[in-house]
């Protein structure tokens, strides 16, 4: 039995076709926070991911545009470049932004917070910080001793998440909506609001995961 030359060169085709298709993965569909700087060019966004030479087009598939209208609030459409972490899917090539983690007017990669801390909040008027680790949550108040309590578990349902601990000196509990929060102070925007209330004290914020 004789194969002409052209038989050959398609029978490699397509192997050479179904081993890609065999390497080729289907894309994740579960957002995943993208960290990175992002620019606006005309009428396109630009996101530059950290540690990464690549640029990438942002498509807004978020409701009402929320995700852009909270990156313009920060100084996007004024030019500013801005450090982003973004809840996104990789699709083709285009990032698909569906939500927001945090965005800051510094336009600088910031470090992720790994096994250290799990949230972070923060609020003014009195400033306040609170960081959510795997042992311990600390609450630091201006003017005010430190705040320890053990970590316990957090509960997460349709967008809020809330957890509480109590000692015998300090009663603590902690609510994140997620709803975009903006900072003025700290020229930023955020992907959740915060409410802590701690020994009578009511502290309102913003809130991201780390």
């Amino acid at each position: 039995m004789k194969i002409s030359i052209a038989s050959l060169a398609l029978l490699a085709v397509l192997l050479a076709f179904g081993a890609h298709a065999q390497e080729a993965k289907p894309a994740d569909s579960k957002p995943k926070v993208a960290s990175g700087l992002m620019m606006k060019q005309g009428d396109k966004l630009v996101f530059a991911p950290c540690r990464d030479r690549s640029y990438s087009m942002v498509d807004d598939i978020s409701p009402g545009g929320m995700v852009t209208a909270a990156l313009n609030s920060v100084g996007l459409a004024a030019g500013r470049k801005l450090y982003v972490e973004l809840m996104a899917v990789l699709d083709g090539g285009m990032v698909r932004a569906s939500g927001l983690n945090v965005a800051r007017a510094e336009g600088r990669c910031q470090q992720p917070g790994g096994n250290e801390e799990s949230w972070r909040a923060t609020g003014n008027e009195p400033g306040w910080l609170l960081a959510v680790g795997p042992e311990v949550v600390v609450l630091k108040r201006m003017d005010q001793p430190d705040v320890n309590v053990p970590a316990t578990p957090i509960t997460q349902d349709n967008g809020v998440v809330t957890f509480s601990a109590r000692t015998e000196a300090t009663r603590l509990a902690v609510r994140f909506e997620h709803k975009v929060c903006r900072d003025t102070m700290a020229d930023a925007a955020f992907g959740w609001t915060a409410t802590v209330e701690v020994n009578g004290q009511t502290l309102k914020g913003c809130a991201w995961q780390r």
